[in-house]
This record gives structure tokens, sequence and C-alpha cells, in this order.
């Protein structure tokens, strides 16, 4: 399902060359659930960002449901993104000007899917949100937001799903609600589920926990 070989990245600044990751190896298996770990800085939200098709990589092989997503130009990996991969954010990404309802259903719409209206509100209602389809951002409280997110995140069906600090803006109780959305929504759809995280309790939950250090990284055994 994910793949990658002596995957790499490094950045030029004003007085050197900084390595940012250094040849990771990683491969994940579809349906499996698996969390990044590691300190502030270590490189763990830029590998999430290369695995997802969000930035290319200087060296190595990024393989995506069987596609060396490298090999791809912008669009094509923009195309792929909306076909195959849904994304939770931190900071939720929601557009202020469109009701809960319409954020789910304009990537949908973008991405030609039938029936995205009666999609959005399904996983809407699946999140507890029914009753506020028509409210805006700014209306909603942060796990609402965040349920939002998971709802337009899982709508579009996709076969893995990236969430960065998924719970990173939330309050304890309000975090654990998000934390059980994620994992019975991966549960019940089949989706192979990424995340980054510094919250011990959510990567735990996680089959599998990596951790990275100085954009190197291990799997914990």
């Amino acid at each position: 399902m994910i793949k990658t070989s002596q995957l790499s990245k490094r950045v030029s600044t004003a007085e050197s060359e900084l390595e940012i990751l250094r040849g990771i190896e990683l491969e994940i298996k579809q349906g499996e659930t698996a969390a990044i770990v590691g300190a502030s800085g270590s490189g763990k939200s830029t590998l999430l960002g290369l695995l997802a098709g969000l930035d290319t990589p200087s060296a190595g092989a990024i393989l995506l449901d069987g596609t060396n997503i490298v090999n791809l130009d912008e669009d094509q990996r923009a195309t792929l993104r909306s076909q195959k991969v849904g994304f939770v954010f931190q900071s939720f990404q929601l557009l202020p000007a469109l009701t809960a309802l319409e954020n789910v259903m304009l990537p949908l719409e973008l991405a030609g899917i039938a029936h995205a209206r009666e999609k959005s509100e399904e996983f809407l209602s699946r999140v507890g949100l029914d009753e506020r389809l028509h409210h805006y951002p700014r209306t909603l409280s942060g796990g609402e937001q965040q349920r939002v997110a998971i709802a337009r995140a899982f709508a579009s069906q996709p076969v893995i799903l990236f969430a960065d600090e998924p719970t990173g803006n939330l309050d304890t109780a309000t975090g654990a609600n998000v934390i059980e959305l994620l994992f019975g929504l991966n549960e019940e759809e089949g989706t192979t589920l990424v995340l980054v995280t510094h919250d011990n309790s959510l990567a735990d939950r996680c089959q599998r926990k990596f951790t990275m250090t100085a954009g190197q990284l291990e799997e914990a055994l």
C-alpha cells in the first residue's frame, strides 16, 4: 500500500544544505494503522507530506498503492490524491465561507464523485453532526470542526488516510472522542491510516509505531 526506498529530503539554506530525511525505508500494508512519533523538528511531518504527494523528495522512491508518485508531475499527484487519499489536519483546514455540509461536499464535487450531497450528509451523520449541517465553522467548537474534517476525509472513501496531529488543538476529552471516530471509521471502511502525533496514547492505539529521530525512522518493536 505504502512503500519507500532510500527516501531523502534536503533543503538549501543560506549557509549550507540541510538534510531533513535520510534513507527512509518504510512499508505499510493495506488496512494497517501506523503512527509516526518524534520530537518537533525530527522530520515526521515532512515525511507525511512526502508520502501524501504534497511535496517531492530529493532522492528515493515512494510507492502509493502501487504507483511511484515520485515519477508524477504536480497535476498527476493531485489527481491521485483526489482518487485515493484523505487528510485530517491539526488546524482543521475548513473554508470559513462554507457550511459544514459544503466543506465536505466541495472536494467530492471537484473530484466528480456522484451523489456528493448524499455522501456528505451520510458521513456528517456518522460523526454525529447531522443537526449541524448548515452551520459555519465559526459557530462550531474545535471538536465539531475536527469532526467535519474527519467526515470530509472519509466521504471520498479513500484507500489511505493521513492525519497530522489530529488531536493537537483539542482538549483531552474532545481529543479522545476524535480518536474513537478515526479508528472506528478506519475499521468500518478498511482505510489505511497513517498519522503523525505527539500523543503516545494515540500512537499506542495503532498496530505499528515508528519513531523519527534526526531524520531517520525506526519501528518500535
